[in-house]
């Protein structure tokens, strides 16, 4: 399966940012190895955000982008709440996807 991962992002420092982004790909390391393939909307936004000119209003993009991502996933694991990733738990949701809150209810693909 395609399986997004979401948690939150924003935070009050790089540091606190980091960690979050870190905790998204120590969840999509552990999906890989049951055999699925992990995706993470950030990860993704991040890489073509970071790089934008001062145009391109930095929060928004990111959603956008996170949500394209996710929008072609077969399920998602909702590692926290926060406003975006419940925005792509929405999003999931509403297409009659399964949305995980624990890695272990996820078996081997």
């Amino acid at each position: 399966m395609i399986i997004g991962v979401a948690g939150p992002y924003t935070a009050a420092t790089e540091e606190q940012q980091q960690a979050n982004l870190d905790r998204m790909t120590a969840a999509a390391v552990r999906l890989l190895e049951k055999g699925h393939t992990p995706v993470i909307g950030v990860h993704a936004a991040l890489a073509i955000v970071d790089k934008a000119g001062p145009g391109v209003e930095r929060n928004q993009a990111i959603m956008a982008i996170s949500l394209a991502v996710i929008d072609s996933c077969q399920a998602l694991l909702l590692l926290a709440e926060s406003p975006g990733a419940n925005r792509e738990r929405d999003l999931v949701q509403a297409k009659g996807l399964p949305v995980y809150t624990h890695i272990d209810d996820i078996g081997p693909a």
